[in-house]
């Protein structure tokens, strides 16, 4: 089934429900560490199902995901009100060679990423947590939304590499 805007909105929001946005962000890159600590290369690579990505391209798809949400908060935060264009994802891991990338190298990536973002929605004054941009999908986005998304995208893909690791 494939999901809508606002589904997908709905479900990623709801993991992240009665938890600090900011402090889930900042606990992912250890806890990415500390699930694939241990497993294997081979491992890391191999797909639960032909259908479904294995740790490594999860781990891929983060750290691209970051660096898109660093340049959608700073374009939020220089230009209030700009255009937030969708991608998609699929094609960006096939085109971006997810699984061929170095899983260890993805976590690393992901982390130096993320503490960058963490240090600057760390800066923010009130006035610009409220700043906003309009998604393509999804419509309008402030800066405290796309850290309360980007946290249960962090929930979700950590589910996910938890239910592979329990099966490898």
């Amino acid at each position: 089934m494939i999901e809508t805007p606002a589904q997908y909105t709905q479900r990623i929001l709801h993991y992240v429900d009665g938890r600090e946005p900011t402090a889930v962000q900042a606990a992912t890159a250890a806890a990415l560490e500390q699930l694939t600590d241990g497993v294997s290369p081979a491992d890391l690579r191999k797909r639960p199902s032909p259908d479904r990505w294995s740790i490594g391209e999860i781990v891929a798809h983060l750290a691209d995901a970051e660096i898109v949400i660093g340049y959608r908060l700073r374009l939020m935060l220089g230009s209030p009100g700009t255009s937030i264009v969708a991608y998609d994802q699929e094609r960006w891991a096939s085109s971006g060679h997810y699984d061929l990338r170095d899983p260890r190298k993805s976590v690393e990536l992901f982390r130096v990423l993320r503490d960058a973002n963490l240090a600057l929605l760390e800066s923010l004054d009130a006035e610009q947590w409220a700043h906003y941009g309009v998604h393509s999908e999804r419509g309008p986005e402030s800066v405290e939304d796309v850290a309360r998304m980007t946290a249960g995208h962090d929930l979700n893909h950590l589910r996910q590499i938890e239910q592979i690791v329990l099966s490898v």
